[in-house]
C-alpha cells in the first residue's frame, strides 16, 4: 500500500453511492478528497457529511459530459495542489435498458457521453496534474457487464440483460483503459468492477435500485485496492474485490 500521507484523489460522481463511500474510506486514511459532483447542492451536502467526519474534502462542481465544466474543475483543483495522486473515474449512467431491436443511436450516445467520453474528457484534462505526482494512479469504475467473458457466460446474470448501451460502453471503457496503460506507463491505469463476478453478486447502488447483494462498502474494495497501489503495482488490469476479472 502507498503512504497515505498528503495523498490527493479526485472522484467523479462522488456525492453518492460508490463514489461517496470511496471518498469516505480514503478520507479516513488521511487523503485529501476532491469530491466531484454534477449537482452542486448534493455535492456540498456530501462534502459537509465527510467534513463532519473529519475528512479533508473539497467539493468540485464537475459534469463529466461538459468540456467547460471539466476545465473549470481542473482550475479548482489547481487552487489547492500542483499534483494529483489518484483519479477515480466513477461517474456513470445506466441507460434506460432499451432492447437491442429498439435502441437508437441517441439511446447509446447519451450513455457513452458519461461512461466513455466522460472518463476520456476528465483523464485528458487532469493528465498534467497526474504526471506531476510521484506515483499517479487512475481507476476506471467499470462493470462485469463490460466483460465479453461474463456477458457470453449463460450462468452470469448479465448474459440475460438484453440491452446495448451500458454493457458496450463499459467494454469500450475497458479497452480505453488498457490503451492508456500501454501508452502512459508512468501512470497506473486499471479497471475495477464493484461486484463479485465468480459469485454473480452486485453492489447495492442506485444503478440497480439497491438490489445488489453486496454493501456499498464491499463494492468499493476493488476501487480502493487500485487507488492504493504502490509504485511497483500493476497497470492495465481488471479486478473485482476477489481478484482478477477476465476481459
Amino acid at each position: 500500500m502507498t503512504n497515505t500521507e498528503k495523498t490527493s484523489v479526485l472522484i467523479t460522481g462522488g456525492n453518492k453511492g460508490l463514489g461517496f463511500e470511496a471518498a469516505r474510506r480514503l478520507g479516513e486514511l488521511g487523503w485529501t478528497v476532491f469530491l466531484g459532483s454534477r449537482d452542486e447542492g448534493r455535492g456540498r451536502a456530501a462534502a459537509d457529511r465527510l467534513a463532519d467526519g473529519g475528512v479533508k474534502v473539497v467539493m468540485v462542481p464537475l459534469d463529466v459530459t461538459s468540456d467547460e465544466s471539466v476545465a473549470d474543475a481542473v482550475r479548482a483543483v489547481r487552487q489547492h495542489t500542483d499534483r494529483l495522486d489518484v483519479l477515480i473515474n466513477n461517474a456513470g449512467a445506466p441507460g434506460k435498458g432499451v432492447a437491442p431491436a429498439d435502441a437508437t443511436a441517441n439511446d447509446i450516445h447519451s450513455v457513452y457521453d458519461t461512461n466513455v467520453y466522460g472518463p476520456v474528457r476528465v483523464t485528458q484534462a487532469f493528465l498534467p496534474l497526474l504526471q506531476a505526482a510521484d506515483n499517479p494512479r487512475v481507476v476506471m469504475v467499470s462493470s462485469a457487464g463490460g466483460s465479453f467473458t461474463v456477458v457470453t457466460d449463460p450462468e452470469q446474470p448479465f448474459s440475460k440483460i438484453h440491452e446495448l448501451a451500458y454493457s458496450s460502453s463499459k467494454a469500450a471503457l475497458n479497452m480505453i483503459t488498457v490503451r492508456y496503460a500501454q501508452a502512459l506507463p508512468k501512470i497506473k491505469f486499471n479497471v475495477a468492477t464493484p461486484g463479485e463476478v465468480a459469485n454473480r453478486k452486485f453492489a447495492a447502488t442506485d444503478m440497480n435500485n439497491h438490489t445488489g447483494q453486496l454493501t456499498v462498502t464491499e463494492g468499493t474494495d476493488s476501487i480502493l485496492r487500485l487507488a492504493m497501489l504502490d509504485t511497483d503495482g500493476p497497470t492495465g488490469i481488471f479486478v473485482d474485490r476477489l481478484g482478477p476479472v477476465a476481459w
